[in-house]
This record gives C-alpha cells, structure tokens and sequence, in this order.
C-alpha cells in the first residue's frame, strides 16, 4: 500500500489542467448548433464529435500501457497543447473533410493526456485515492460545464472566424504542466514493473468487461445529452444563451456529484455508488423534461449529479481490478469505455434526422437505468487495491 501523504499541490496543478483539457473535450459539441446554422446537417456534425472520440477515447489504453512501462511526462503538456492548437481551428475550415482530419488528429492530444494525468493522481493520493481521483474528475467535468458558458456568448458576438483565440487555455495549461506535473523519481528501478499486457487482461477481462459496459451506457447517455439537450430545449423555445446556462448546470452539479460519489464510494464502496447514482438518474431526467419553472431546474441539477457520481469511481474500480496496470486501467474507463458511448453520437444524430429530437431524448435518459442494472455484476470491493506506478 501507498502510506505516503498526498502531494497536494501536484493533484491541484493536474486536476486544474484537467478542468481545461476537458474543456476542449465539449468544444466540438458546443459549437454543433452554429455549425448546423453554417449549414452542416445534424448527422455530419454528430459524426464530428464520434471522429474526435475515435482518437481521443478508444486510443487512451495504448497510451495507458506506455505509460504503465515507462512515465511519459511529456504527454501531458504536449498532448494539451497539441489538441488545443487544432479544435481552435474548427470554426476556421469550411471544408467537412478537413474538418474531420483536423478533429480526429486533435483527439490524440487528449487521449496521450488522460492516462498519465490519472495516473500521475493515484501516484501522489496517498491512502486517499478514491477522493483525490474524484476530485481530478471532478475539475474535468467542471471544465465541460464552462465550456458552453465561455464559447457560446463569444461565438455570438463575434463570430465562427475568431475560434483560434481558443488556442490560449491549453498554452497556458502546457506551461503551468511543463513545471508542475509530477515527475518519476531518480529510483525508478525500484518502481514495480508491471505484467505484461495480454496475461494481465486475461486473468480480468470479464470484471472489466462489466465495468466498462456499465460507463458506455453511461457515456452515451452523457455524451448525447451534452450534444443534443440544446436542441431539445430550443425545441421548447428556450434560447440557445438560456439553454448554455442550462447545460452548465447540469454539468455543474454533475462534477459536485463526482466529488461527492468519490468521497462516499470510500466508506461504503464502489458498486453501492454506481449503482445507486445510475438508477436514480434516469427518473430525474424524466420529471425534468416534464416539468416547467424553477422545479424542473433543480432536477435537471440533481440529475446531472446522480448522473456523474459514478464517473470517477469507475476508474478506481477498474484500477483495484487490474491494480499492477493503473494507467491502463484508467485508459480503459476514461477513454474506452467513454469512447464507446462517445462513438454512439453519430448514430444518435441519425436517429434525431430520421425519429426527431423529442423521441431521442426520450431514449437517451433511461440509458442510467439500464447501466446502473448492469452494474449489479460489478464485484467492486470496499477497500482500495494496492496500485503500482512509475515511482
């Protein structure tokens, strides 16, 4: 076990990199109904997002396994910088095809991000692990929240042509990675090597199969929502300022819930957390798209909390399943398992053309509850694992 204090200056400059990395990670989603307004249809915009999710998610393991057989520092500030640099550009390219490379060459930036910044949090969380990576997923999906907040009321103003000035977060970010992320101690041979990769998956592929089916369903419910509740709502005539503020909310109050999901999954475990937040999610979504006034707020609040609780939980139950391979582990649910949902927005735009907005999200908010089921199979223990990094 790790009795070590927990470094709390590195977790807060890496969960506050974290916030902004991922606000790129909403980028091409906030900007959907401008693009749809410059004439993209709602299909070839969705499968934007499902492009950048292909590279940004499904690679995150490769990169995970990297790091888990060396620290790869540099990935955090390069990958940062490098995604910020191309999606500034998206509002630039009127052409759908290099709008497509510039978006899936971005996604490698997050995805060589993620499972080290993860990773580098267990490493310095001490005892602490389950709290301190719920606070590093938590500062994400803040910076999900802002984004919408930020972008919308500038695009408004001035325009899909000035989106480069969106380059200067992740430059910032890269400078404050470059002299505070984490470094591998001078002894790295005294670091667990860990096992190699196929004999380690074997031993657990069925647990993190469970665990990962769990968080697609979850993901593609988030996913959806972020992409298309806008829509939604300016469907009820709610504009689309009003319906930022709205989304904001809800991420909001999704990253108040992870904090907290994280701090409880501590004392009563990590299965009580996922599947309780999940089953309880859907049913809030429900009562707020049907119910109008200052209520259905407070629901749409509570159900993006319930919603995400589980969010960094499912990291740490897939890192006590496969604890020699942390990096990788953290790949798997935070890119894997996210991108799988992710991959199922462009399928879901499909479905908005063909089936309309209204019966799409209808489907979309009883997806918690099927995963939240699902999660029942889940043998996540109470206590934390012995978990190995680059040390």
């Amino acid at each position: 076990m790790n009795n070590a204090a927990p470094n709390k200056g590195k977790i807060f400059s890496v969960s506050i990199a974290h916030m902004f990395n991922d606000w790129y990670m909403n980028y091409i989603q906030t900007l959907l109904p401008f693009l749809m307004a410059a004439g993209l249809g709602v299909s070839k915009g969705a499968f934007l997002i499902s492009a950048f999710t292909i590279t940004s998610s499904l690679l995150q393991p490769v990169f995970g396994y990297l790091v888990d057989q060396k620290n790869q520092r540099w990935m955090v500030y390069a990958g940062t910088l490098w995604m910020a640099a191309l999606l500034s550009l998206v509002g630039v390219f009127k052409s759908y095809p290099l709008l497509i490379v510039v978006v899936t060459l971005a996604g490698l930036g997050t995805a060589a991000f993620h499972p080290q910044a993860s990773a580098m949090i267990t490493a310095v969380s001490g005892e602490r692990r389950g709290f301190f990576q719920s606070l590093f997923v938590a500062a994400g999906n803040v910076g999900w929240a802002l984004t919408p907040l930020m972008v919308v009321p500038f695009v408004q103003k001035y325009g899909m042509e000035f989106t480069p000035v969106f380059v200067l977060p992740g430059l910032l970010v890269a400078i404050l990675l470059w002299y505070a992320a984490p470094r591998a101690p001078v002894s790295a041979g005294a670091r667990p090597v860990p096992p190699p990769l196929l004999p380690a998956l074997r031993s657990v592929w069925v647990e993190l199969s469970k665990v990962v089916l769990v968080v697609s369903f979850r993901s593609l419910t988030y996913f959806g929502l972020v992409s298309f509740l806008p829509l939604y709502l300016q469907h009820k005539n709610i504009s689309l300022l009003s319906s930022s503020r709205l989304l904001f909310m809800m991420l909001f109050a999704g990253a108040v819930g992870g904090l907290l999901g994280g701090y409880i999954s501590d004392l009563a475990g990590r299965k009580a957390v996922i599947v309780g937040s999940l089953v309880a999610a859907s049913p809030l979504f429900y009562l707020f798209i049907n119910t109008s006034g200052p209520l259905s707020y407070l629901l749409l609040a509570l159900a993006g909390a319930a919603l995400l609780s589980s969010f960094s939980v499912t990291v740490v139950a897939a890192q006590e399943i496969i604890s020699k391979n942390a990096a990788m582990a953290a790949g798997l649910m935070l890119g894997f398992g996210i991108g799988i949902g992710g991959l199922g927005v462009g399928l879901v735009g499909l479905l908005v053309e063909h089936m309309g907005i209204t019966y799409v999200i209808n489907l979309l908010i009883w997806l918690p509850l099927l995963a939240g089921l699902l999660g029942l199979n889940i043998k996540a223990g109470n206590r934390p694992a012995s978990i190995s990094f680059n040390r």
